[in-house]
């Protein structure tokens, strides 16, 4: 086990909440000196990078545990792994209040319908990012709070001629708002917002294929793909909730605030007061970079300083400078001021998660530049940024002239049109993807595999460590597990009607080969995600598979990698979410039938903003460049992913140009094999701990510049920077009361006044209203006035 302490011991040092009461809100906190009564002793260390070491404090000193060696700051304990997480930072409190309430579903019904759209309209911008979780509930906690102060109560007819109103009043309001009510609003809100994969789909068959599909199909296929996901991972739940190690850290912020909020009631009103102001304050400059002044989207000093260079120079440097505009170039040295696309995410991740991505972005700049100028894949022939299709000679793909009103290859026309060519960034971004899917099977199993041997022995004789598995374990019924089983054939009896009545071209044994490669591939993403708060995308190892099994049939390939890859991506998300549950000791029964109720509710709701928005938007969703505004580089991608691995013969296999690509998922697993080798010989290296560079990590990043806006990477550099090392390491009173409150008000004003705008200005639902022209809003060219290439023209 070794390897996983390791990992873990670099991920965020949060100071434990022991008790109930509001932290100090000091900057200073004591300092912890000698050998205390409790018999900790103090120790120095060298107050060197904390990726090197992962313990060190600005003032070089901490102490640890006589007992279980846990490391003491400032009088706290530091967290360091997952098992410190279950006993000094989430209370295993348990109050036995109601969660399920007739307030509680309505509330998270509707904001479950905000998060939806928002998380919609979000995929169909040039940078997709997700709605925040902490926001949400915050926003809900004050719509609780005073759902709870001014409905009627049963107290207030109690003894008088309305008492028989009493029973009425109370299921309307049952009083104070607290937590489980709070956390059931919030998972159902949070699990709508988080997407849906068939409706991606029906939004690349309105954009390409001319189809719309029909209602039933619509429904089932939602219905099947949202759910298969959920059935397997209450299966998987033993290896992928339960235990103490798999902390889901992108979810601590909001359990944080949680139990900051409702066990600590002390400071919640200026907690509020902080977050109110940060939303209003953001809600109103938002305006300012999305619509108003989008030239804060990204200022390049360089591209403001080289407008008159020589237009072959002038290319270079929008190529590599340029960003603001979707696919306009890498966005190097760019400050970005619009929080729509720098989110809190940064606030969030570890900071080991964060340095592993740099090294990722210093790669994908290096490596996409490399790739156009020297035309490998005759990259010049096309855009460098691009996810669409193209000829050989530089004009978009006639994929319908290719395959028909049927979705089937023809072999002929394909002789005539010839095949299909991706841009440089789209095949090194396909090549990363599969490197990062070998990395993450290869990481999982050298250096996590005993912790998975050791937690299925667990699961099979009942003796989970975790605290508050126990205390869930104790006094609530569990789920049983043919609940799941039922589920998973419900979905899947419901896939099995869309494949023989709907619109897919796809047989029925790849749909069975579909589910069952994503059930294989779910615990492997599971455990990268709930260790280090990041994933690793691994729908192009779907793809691949669906090129193999469905050669000539772009419409299945589609439908084919949405079964199998939304089984992995709910399965991330609805883990997560049970691990809060089990954190804030919901009853399992009720988290059921919670997340269900919110994974169908998001995905209608999807459905439905997805046909206003391509109906409204569909000429720029199908240009390759797109705006500052809207793009349809989402679908764009799929669509691409779709038609060319159904040539996968022509393309991919041993003659075919794009040969590296598959290939990739062997090279991204023969790394890491020798890192685990190195690090069992050599654990640290130049003071550096081998096992903290996370290679699928690296390569996810690697390839994060091939598309879309990328003036915003240095702002979310700094962001994390100023949340994780600074506030973090120096503040940390501050930083546990304030930071992840902080983010999610910024995040929550941003994504409404977005929400606001898509349909007032932007065109979301008709006709598109744009501000008038102005220096920081040109007519002409790209915003950030970098106008090589030709966009001028």
């Amino acid at each position: 086990m070794a390897s996983q302490d390791g990992i873990v011991e670099q991920l965020p040092k949060l100071s434990a909440a022991t008790d109930s009461h509001a932290p100090s809100e000091s900057f200073d906190d004591e300092k912890a000196g000698h050998r205390d009564d409790s018999g900790r002793l103090e120790k120095h260390l060298s107050s060197d990078s904390s990726i090197a070491s992962g313990k060190a404090e600005p003032d070089g000193k901490a102490v640890f545990d006589d007992d279980d060696e846990v490391q003491y700051v400032n009088g706290e304990p530091v967290i360091t792994t997952g098992r410190d997480v279950s006993r000094y930072l989430v209370d295993t409190r348990d109050d036995h209040d109601p969660a399920v309430t007739f307030r509680s579903l309505v509330i998270g019904t509707v904001f479950a319908g905000l998060g939806a759209a928002l998380c919609q309209i979000y995929l169909f911008k040039p940078v997709q990012v997700t709605v925040s979780t902490v926001f949400l509930l915050l926003l809900i906690y004050s719509v609780g709070v005073a759902w709870a102060k001014y409905f009627p109560r049963a107290e207030w007819v109690k003894d008088t001629r309305f008492a028989r109103l009493g029973p009425v009043l109370h299921f309307i309001n049952p009083g104070e708002f607290r937590i489980k009510e709070h956390v059931i609003a919030s998972l159902v809100a949070s699990t709508a917002s988080y997407g849906s994969s068939a409706v991606s789909n029906f939004a690349v068959q309105r954009l390409y294929y001319e189809t719309n599909v029909e209602a039933t199909t619509a429904i089932l296929a939602t219905f099947s793909t949202a759910c298969f996901g959920y059935g397997l991972v209450g299966l998987l739940r033993p290896l992928t909730v339960y235990p103490a190690e798999m902390v889901y850290w992108a979810n601590l912020p909001t359990v944080s605030i949680f139990q900051a909020l409702h066990f600590d009631t002390a400071s919640n009103k200026k907690r509020m007061k902080v977050f109110w102001t940060a939303f209003t304050g953001m809600f109103v400059w938002e305006v300012l970079p999305s619509y108003i002044f989008p030239l804060l989207n990204g200022i390049n000093v360089i591209c403001l300083a080289t407008q008159h260079v020589p237009s072959a120079a002038q290319d270079v440097i929008t190529n590599l400078f340029g960003g603001t505009d979707g696919n306009e170039g890498l966005g190097f040295l760019s400050l970005s001021l619009d929080w729509q696309y720098i989110t809190s995410s940064f606030m969030s991740f570890p900071l080991i998660q964060q340095a592993n991505s740099w090294i990722g972005y210093v790669v994908c700049y290096v490596a996409i530049m490399g790739i156009y100028y020297s035309n490998v894949w005759n990259s010049k022939a096309f855009p460098m940024l691009s996810t669409s299709l193209y000829s050989q000679n530089g004009s978009v793909y006639d994929q319908m002239a290719v395959f028909g009103p049927t979705f089937q290859l023809n072999d002929t026309a394909l002789e005539i049109v010839g095949l299909p060519a991706l841009t440089g960034s789209n095949a090194w971004s396909n090549l990363c993807q599969n490197l990062g899917i070998g990395g993450l099977i290869a990481h999982t199993i050298f250096f996590w595999g005993p912790y998975v041997w050791d937690s299925f022995k667990q699961a099979r004789a009942k003796t989970q460590p975790d605290p508050h598995w126990q205390v869930i374990h104790k006094n609530y019924d569990e789920v049983p597990w043919y609940w799941y089983v039922a589920l998973l054939a419900l979905s899947f009896f419901a896939g099995l009607i869309v494949i023989f009545k709907g619109q897919t071209t796809l047989p029925w044994y790849a749909y069975i080969i579909s589910l069952l490669l994503g059930a294989f591939i779910t615990p492997f993403s599971t455990l990268l995600y709930a260790r280090m708060g990041n994933g690793v995308a691994t729908n192009q190892l779907m793809k691949m598979v669906a090129g193999a099994i469905n050669p000539g049939k772009p419409v299945a390939n589609l439908y084919f990698s949405m079964w199998s890859h939304d089984v992995v991506s709910t399965s991330i998300n609805l883990a997560g979410d049970l691990k809060i549950g089990q954190y804030t000791k919901i009853p399992p029964r009720q988290m059921f039938l919670t997340q269900v109720w919110g994974t169908i509710l998001g995905a209608a709701v999807n459905y439905v903003v997805m046909v206003s928005v391509v109906d409204a938007q569909r000429e720029i969703l199908l240009d390759p460049r797109g705006t500052n505004i809207w793009s349809g580089q989402y679908p764009q991608s799929l669509n691409s992913a779709a038609v060319t691995w159904s040539l996968a013969k022509q393309l991919y296999g041993p003659h075919g140009p794009y040969i590296w690509i598959p290939l990739g998922l062997l090279f991204g697993m023969v790394p890491t094999f020798l890192q685990w080798l190195i690090a069992r010989k050599w654990p640290t290296i130049m003071g550096i701990r081998t096992d903290s560079i996370i290679l699928p990590i690296i390569y996810q990043y690697a390839q994060w510049m091939s598309a879309g806006t990328n003036s915003a990477v240095v702002s979310t550099i700094i962001v994390g920077l100023v949340s994780q090392l600074w506030l973090r390491r120096y503040h940390p009173g501050w930083y546990k009361k304030y930071n992840f409150i902080l983010g999610g008000a910024l995040d929550g004003g941003a994504q409404v006044m977005i929400f606001i705008l898509s349909f007032a200005v932007f065109g979301a639902s008709g006709t598109p209203r744009p501000f008038p022209a102005w220096w920081g809003n040109p007519a002409r060219g790209n915003v950030d006035y970098c106008n090589g290439n030709g966009a001028l023209d």
